[in-house]
């Protein structure tokens, strides 16, 4: 869910969405099949993203935190001052890398925030810190995605796809 509503809400907004993943064809925790347009090792050096937002599971963050390349990726991006985003479980992705700030305000899905203990925890939905978007999972999905919108794109943007999608009456 964090992946599609993610993807369709910044696409809604005009952002150009390239989704990465680790073979042609992405199982999630589900059984829903996400077709990436590319393959995460395929993504180069000269590859510059304004934004790079990782979904959450379980099983899919911690392949992702063996992947040495979405490392080399995201630390890149991070040197550029690019926007970080990660939902659910993905925080832990960022902390193993080491991309969060010791003072770092975060937030996760409840499974993980013991091994995001050592920064500055929050149960807020969303939470925003620098160049960093970090939210507690599905439920929060639409949320972080509109967050996500207003950092891109604008506020005006995020209030009109909120009420393009009945987000608030």
């Amino acid at each position: 869910m964090e992946a599609v509503i993610i993807i369709d809400v910044l696409r809604r907004a005009g952002v150009n969405v390239v989704v990465a993943g680790d073979g042609d064809v992405v199982t999630c925790a589900r059984g829903v099949r996400i077709i990436p347009d590319v393959a995460l090792d395929d993504l180069g050096d000269d590859d510059t993203f304004t934004a790079i937002v990782l979904p959450g599971g379980s099983q899919g963050v911690e392949n992702l935190i063996t992947n040495r390349g979405l490392e080399h990726i995201l630390r890149k991006h991070q040197g550029r001052k690019g926007l970080l985003g990660a939902i659910c479980a993905a925080p832990r992705i960022l902390h193993e890398f080491g991309l969060l700030p010791k003072r770092a305000v975060i937030t996760s899905h409840p499974s993980v925030a013991h091994d995001l203990a050592s920064y500055a925890y929050s149960l807020d939905r969303v939470v925003e810190d620098g160049n960093i978007v970090t939210s507690r999972g599905a439920g929060t999905a639409l949320e972080f995605a509109l967050t996500l919108v207003r950092r891109l794109v604008d506020q005006t943007t995020s209030m009109r796809i909120a009420g393009d999608i009945v987000m608030y009456e």
